[in-house]
């Protein structure tokens, strides 16, 4: 099954607008109510059997059930005749705002951490319309329940032969955009391992550099609109809450973080599609960027965005039907990637120079081509299930190689057994 997520902007009219505002609004409520009902659940069973707390405790029915996703599912209609504005938004999309609560119980239980947090006043930015019974994108409209058509700008044709199962309409700052969700019955098998590979290797003072040679320096796209956001951000703190200056100070915060959003994704993107051209393999680092991302570079960490750069090489590589992978990192800026002889630099040093081999590269660059071994490597073994063994000598557009990259033939030597 092939799915595929296409987001195009919308254009609701104000009447659009506001009736879009309202359910969210219904929405968030609806899922702090379900979210109180498991709380107050919860902290009726933390105290012992035999005492309870000295100051305060929830004292609910002993034989009362945990409030399910079934049971809140089920207690909706009641809820609506009670309280009339729930009736409003269309039933499918007030039911899944508490499946998407229990979605993060869910995942709170399998991780541990994570308690579902209560969402505030605009936290809540987005409806899902999970079921249509026809496709809703007719030519430049798309037709939601209960709102008629919406115009859209359907700036890229959707692909043949894909049936449209849900569309969220999204709201960014002042902007509204559908998420249209496309699938289709077809098997799409996975990129073989061959042709050219490409290490990559990126960071602060080099946004990437790749095995080949290729810097690109990085564009700070958050830095270069701080002072402007400082601006705002302190025109915004100065209005009255919930006023319409407020409001307007907020929206235009809200416009300038979604124009740097939009800035850096794009720049992703075109970066991502400049790899995919000049190689059919590409290897990256297994990095976790959150933990890095606490530290004292953490702003510069986040504005690199590198985790979302990863996912996006990684979908682009899948759509255009190149390999990609991940590496082990541990010491790719510490080893010559000609001899594999150990260099020790610290972050000063930001050209490799080997002593044993006398091979000279810029640091990163020698990173990457590190990485690019270590893919090689990679796909060279027999660990990647269901596939056969492809050897770094035999992969097609590696002419040349190193000699501790070509598969060499040696002995086995089995362990004796002990008696």
């Amino acid at each position: 099954m092939l799915t595929l997520n296409y987001r195009y902007r919308i254009y609701p009219d104000t009447t659009q607008q506001q009736t879009l505002v309202e359910w969210m609004e219904t929405c968030r409520i609806a899922y702090n109510y379900a979210l109180r009902e498991i709380k107050d659940w919860c902290d009726s069973r933390k105290c012992l059997v035999d005492r309870c707390s000295i100051e305060r405790e929830y004292i609910l029915a002993a034989d009362l059930k945990f409030p399910t996703e079934v049971n809140q599912l089920n207690s909706l209609p009641a809820a609506k005749k009670e309280f009339p504005r729930l009736g409003e938004v269309p039933s499918q999309v007030l039911q899944q705002a508490i499946k998407q609560l229990h979605r993060g119980w869910e995942y709170f239980q399998e991780r541990g951490f994570g308690f579902p947090r209560f969402k505030k006043y605009g936290q809540f930015n987005s409806l899902l319309f999970p079921q249509f019974k026809e496709n809703p994108v007719t030519g430049i409209h798309v037709k939601l329940p209960k709102l008629g058509v919406i115009p859209i700008n359907l700036h890229r044709p959707m692909p043949d032969g894909f049936v449209v199962k849900q569309v969220r309409v999204i709201r960014k700052a002042d902007r509204w955009y559908a998420s249209i969700y496309l699938q289709l019955d077809v098997n799409v098998p996975s990129a073989v391992p061959q042709g050219h590979p490409i290490g990559v290797d990126i960071g602060l003072e080099k946004f990437l550099a790749t095995s080949e040679g290729e810097i690109v320096r990085p564009p700070k796209f958050f830095k270069q609109k701080q002072s402007e956001l400082k601006l705002l951000q302190r025109r915004l703190s100065r209005k009255q809450k919930r006023s319409k200056n407020y409001e307007k100070a907020r929206i235009r915060v809200a416009r300038l973080h979604h124009e740097i959003d939009n800035t850096r994704k794009d720049f992703h993107f075109k970066q991502a599609h400049k790899l995919c051209d000049a190689g059919d393999m590409i290897f990256m680092e297994d990095l976790d960027y959150r933990i890095s991302a606490k530290g004292m570079l953490g702003k510069h960490m986040l504005d690199g965005a590198f985790g979302q750069f990863r996912t996006i090489v990684q979908y682009v590589s899948w759509k255009r039907g190149k390999f990609f992978a991940v590496v082990d990192a541990r010491g790719t800026s510490q080893l010559c990637p000609e001899c594999g002889a150990e260099v020790r630099k610290d972050l000063t040093m930001r050209v490799h120079s080997c002593g044993n081999c006398g091979y000279t590269t810029d640091r990163d660059v020698a990173s990457g081509q590190v990485i690019r071994n270590r893919g090689i490597a990679l796909i060279s073994t027999a660990g990647l299930a269901g596939k056969e063994t492809a050897y770094a000598a035999d992969l097609p557009g590696v002419e040349v190689t190193q000699s501790r990259q070509v598969a060499k033939s040696r002995k086995g030597v089995t362990r004796k057994s002990s008696k």
